[in-house]
């Protein structure tokens, strides 16, 4: 792929130019790729603010990630 990085003043890339073509080739291969997002349905919209909203209301009941690997882990 033919791809060319743009940098800002500093030197930090800030992008990437595809050429037409091959972004074409990219559309054709993977359907949807051109979707700028992704609809999140809205039951787990709310169920993510539920578990936010318990979190904040009881922090103390949170498990750090290797606590609850390690209680799954004991589950199998």
């Amino acid at each position: 792929m033919n791809l060319q990085y743009i940098s800002d003043n500093i030197g930090k890339t800030t992008g990437v130019f595809i050429p037409i073509s091959e972004w074409n080739e990219l559309k054709s291969k993977y359907k949807g790729i051109e979707q700028e997002h992704t609809d999140i349905p809205v039951w787990q919209m709310e169920e993510v603010e539920k578990r936010l909203q318990d979190y904040r209301n009881e922090p103390e009941q949170a498990l750090d990630f290797d606590a609850a690997m390690d209680d799954i882990e004991k589950g199998l």
